[in-house]
């Protein structure tokens, strides 16, 4: 091959490389402008001590820099609160959400009558704009003219009306119950179960029909074929929905900012992140917790990695 040909293929190969990163670039920018600026400016903002009066006039030159916003998150007792109730918010509407689309999705597998119109209603509360499902459980539950308080007045003989969103303990003989929390933790699993129902449907339609008939004739009755066909098959796209939905539930706003406002021990994190922003205008102090929340995510995702990755080695 002589040197001229060999500088023609080279510069073919370049220019593949430069087509490459042309039509590539669009999504580096994308990237860059929606996710790495804003995470850099984060980090920034958690570092400097000023409110938003002052962004207008701030220039890295004439940052403050200091660990003071985290310090004085790290010693608040409000700071610590809102976490342990964001982990225990996460905690159980993760297992409530997975454990009830496995469900459902296990009862509706056979086929029945009527059951493409029940699969219907049951993703109504997923498609249901956020707004609508909040304001439907807020009517619902009000102390004054909500449904459930007249029943619970009228019919089981309560004495008075609950107010579902706004107690932060109720007591049911000797034990205390977090009324407002458990109420934001039920709505999020009503409206996002359908959500693991879809995965975990689509999912029960490729287990091999075979595997169960051959197991049926070897004398494995429904329990066993349950746990030993049809559950270890779901076990890859639970592990991803756990990842997911544990991601989403820690870091959730919407959901409980409009029940309850953070009300009733509810200040979860993001309402938490959102307070300090928009009530007390602290630029710093809102970076540091929303730079508290990723770390305290990124180590739960490392170590999600690394239990699935075990788990895959056995």
């Amino acid at each position: 091959m002589t040197r001229a040909a060999r500088g023609s293929r080279l510069s073919r190969g370049q220019r593949a490389n430069l087509h490459g990163y042309l039509l590539s670039a669009p999504s580096y920018l994308a990237i860059t402008l929606v996710i790495l600026i804003p995470f850099c400016a984060v980090v920034i903002f958690a570092f400097a001590d000023f409110r938003l009066i002052d962004i207008q006039q701030m220039t890295l030159g004439t940052i403050d820099w200091s660990l003071a916003n985290f310090a004085k998150a790290l010693s608040s007792g409000t700071f610590w609160g809102a976490l342990g109730t964001t982990v225990a918010y996460a905690v159980f509407t993760t297992i409530g959400v997975i454990g009830g689309g496995v469900v459902v999705a296990l009862a509706m597998r056979r086929p029945f009558p009527g059951q493409t119109v029940v699969r219907a209603l049951f993703l109504v509360p997923y498609v249901l704009p956020v707004i609508a499902g909040t304001t439907i459980w807020r009517t619902m539950l009000n102390p004054q003219y909500g449904i459930v308080n007249a029943f619970g007045t009228q019919v089981l003989g309560w004495e008075t009306p609950i107010a579902f969103l706004t107690t932060k303990t109720f007591q049911v003989g000797s034990v205390g119950i977090p009324m407002a929390l458990t109420v934001v933790i039920l709505f999020e699993i009503w409206k996002s179960a359908p959500f693991t129902f879809l995965f975990v449907t689509a999912r029960l339609q490729n287990v091999p029909a075979e595997l169960e008939d051959a197991a049926a004739i070897d004398g494995a009755n429904a329990r066993q074929r349950l746990t030993h066909i049809v559950l270890p098959q779901l076990r890859t796209v639970v592990m991803v929905l756990l990842l997911l939905r544990f991601i989403w539930s820690f870091q959730n706003f919407n959901d409980i900012y409009l029940l309850t406002q953070g009300a009733g021990g509810t200040e979860v994190m993001a309402v938490k992140v959102f307070k300090e922003l928009t009530v007390r205008a602290d630029v710093g102090s809102a970076a540091a917790y929303g730079l508290c929340m990723t770390v305290i995510l990124l180590v739960f995702g490392i170590g999600w990695a690394l239990v699935n990755r075990r788990k895959e080695a056995m």
